[in-house]
């Protein structure tokens, strides 16, 4: 019998499946889902560099027919489409209001996606939805107050306050990438000056190493600035290890900015756990979660400090998939 189906009084019921789509700035993850048969089908593509609204939806369709294709399932079993989304998202019109790393404002992503897909589509913030995932499957199951931050192209974050995803008057609740950290930092793709994610993202660590190579600093990442090739998490975490001076410098410097600013959050909202993941936590979490745990505790209120603890995501890449059927459950009411 296929996983895909099970045996209830001597007839075979189809199983239900969620499929999740996790939007990236640089890379976009689909997966098929439910929680009894767990991941049954992923594909990872690119993310459109400057994509228009028509192809941004585009691709989203393509990448679902064709995770669903390669899973094998019927139609009939897809509950729902959850989307991951880096930036604002307001459920109730299921507007984008900003995805600076996307390119994209003020789009009717839902209503463009039901229009091409015979299916449920749900849009939700990528790091709400990969902290759903978190508090239904992962590192913060069975928690209270949690504080969820992806460290990758951008730096995102999902709050989850008395057991329950927090999404604020506005549904903008947990855009921590855009707090102001530095008045005379550099600009942001929000067009704002000194945000978080300026100065501590992926694509901020990438700027500041090319800017020192640039100067004449000698690194092992000079050959790829040189041939333009992009600089990813992967390769940021081989120079770690091969105890590249800049890098480890200029990480050293996005710790400390994370840790700081992290401590802040902690003194005001007294949380149990902070879960860190992201493209380049994950590459590097052994380096620098260490050095955000110094800086952070440094920073914290004594009895802010004793309460919580920071750790690095159990679902990893699969955080946002799995929230993807806490989102479902909640908007729709399925159990799958």
């Amino acid at each position: 019998m296929s996983v895909c189906q099970k045996q209830r009084k001597g007839l075979i019921v189809e199983n239900k499946f969620v499929v999740s789509l996790d939007v990236g700035g640089t890379k976009k993850l689909a997966a098929v889902v439910n929680s009894t048969d767990g991941i049954i089908s992923r594909l990872k593509k690119q993310t459109p560099e400057a994509p228009t609204h028509e192809s941004f939806s585009g691709s989203l369709v393509e990448l679902t027919n064709e995770v669903i294709q390669l899973s094998g399932i019927q139609p009939e079993q897809v509950a729902s489409i959850a989307v991951g989304i880096p930036g604002s998202v307001n459920m109730e019109t299921g507007i984008i209001g900003m995805a600076p790393n996307l390119g994209l404002k003020n789009y009717s992503v839902q209503e463009h996606l039901n229009n091409r897909l015979p299916y449920p589509v749900l849009i939700e913030n990528d790091v709400n939805l990969a902290a759903a995932g978190e508090l239904a499957f992962g590192a913060a199951k069975g928690k209270q107050n949690v504080l969820v931050v992806f460290v990758g192209t951008g730096i995102g974050g999902g709050l989850i306050l008395n057991n329950k995803l927090y999404r604020g008057s506005g549904w903008v609740a947990g855009e921590i990438g855009h707090i102001n950290v530095h008045e005379k930092g550099p600009k942001c793709g929000c067009g704002r000056i000194g945000c978080f994610e300026a100065l501590a993202s992926r694509t901020a660590v990438v700027r500041q190493i090319t800017a020192e190579i640039k100067k004449g600093k000698q690194s092992v990442l000079k050959e790829r600035t040189e041939k333009n090739k992009d600089i990813k998490s992967k390769a940021i975490a081989r120079a770690l290890e091969a105890g590249d001076k800049l890098t480890v410098k200029v990480i050293n410097q996005a710790c400390k900015t994370i840790g700081r600013t992290l401590a802040g959050i902690n003194n005001l909202l007294n949380l149990e756990l902070i879960i860190l993941g992201g493209g380049l936590m994950e590459a590097s979490e052994s380096y620098m979660l260490p050095k955000i745990n110094e800086t952070f505790y440094k920073y914290s209120i004594g009895d802010a400090a004793k309460c919580v603890s920071l750790v690095g995501t159990n679902l990893r890449d699969d955080a946002a998939i799995y929230g993807g059927i806490t989102l479902t459950e909640e908007l729709l009411n399925i159990k799958v």
